[in-house]
């Protein structure tokens, strides 16, 4: 059994998103490289950086979404515990899932249709807020 790549931690802290992922093993990269253009196309408008230590979209000043790897997995942000986001993720099927994100092997990324789903329904909730 192959063992996963080790997410080790930077020398420095990334400043950017490009820095984030180039400090990742290959096919962590790849997997958040594919979740970021995902989210990029489904909130065009979205600006990316880093928070917490993590790559995170913001749209209108308000956080979205974000993402990050860890030793054997990746992970989805959604920034999200409202009672309806809740209900989306339980109807999700295969994937672990936290408080608001979701764990995924990174050679399994998330599908665009899945991300963007999720993504517009992140929008029209920060809209009500």
């Amino acid at each position: 059994m192959k063992k996963p790549a080790v997410v080790k931690k930077p020398a420095a802290m990334p400043k950017t998103v490009d820095q984030y992922l180039a400090g990742l093993p290959k096919d962590k990269r790849e997997a958040l490289a594919k979740l970021r253009a995902a989210i990029k196309a489904a909130a065009p408008g979205a600006t990316d950086g880093i928070s917490y230590q993590v790559p995170v979209f913001k749209l209108d000043g308000k956080p979205l979404v974000g993402f990050g790897a860890a030793a054997t997995h990746c992970t989805f942000f959604l920034m999200s515990t409202t009672e309806e986001m809740r209900a989306r993720l339980t109807a999700l099927k295969g994937y672990k899932l936290g408080g608001g994100s979701i764990q995924f092997p990174a050679d399994k990324p998330l599908p665009t249709a899945l991300v963007r789903t999720l993504v517009k329904a992140r929008i029209a909730e920060n809209k009500k807020a």
